[in-house]
């Protein structure tokens, strides 16, 4: 059975939802390009167990985290952000094939934009 025609199909995706369910701990590198940070960009991770994911950023000031469910089998997904200074806002950001990887934009309450990045293209930031 080829397990790269199942990506992407929800049979496919359902069942590499129930193998993450079973693992422990996985933790990709993120970062986030922005003119809300003086130092123009934050760095962290986001860290997923069983079907929670979490997400956390900072520039050794300004740290911004959010959690969401990688149970939504959209390739589009939207994460509610807060940030230690009170800002609030929302990533958009769209998985890569396999789910481990992708990006797409942070937008926070005061108008602050940035752009979003997970996997291995954070990892070269």
């Amino acid at each position: 059975m080829d397990i790269q025609a199942w990506v992407g199909k929800p049979a496919g995706c359902i069942a590499i939802l129930l193998l993450a369910s079973c693992a422990s701990t996985l933790t990709v590198p993120v970062a986030v390009v922005t003119k809300a940070s003086p130092s123009g960009i934050m760095r962290g991770s986001n860290t997923i167990t069983g079907l929670d994911a979490s997400f956390e950023v900072s520039d050794g000031k300004l740290s911004c985290a959010g959690t969401y469910s990688i149970g939504n089998p959209s390739t589009t997904i939207t994460i509610p952000v807060l940030c230690n200074d009170g800002r609030k806002g929302l990533v958009t950001a769209t998985r890569e094939y396999g789910g481990m990887s992708g990006g797409g934009r942070f937008t926070l309450n005061d108008g602050s934009t940035g752009d979003f990045v997970f996997g291995a293209a954070a990892s070269r930031l």
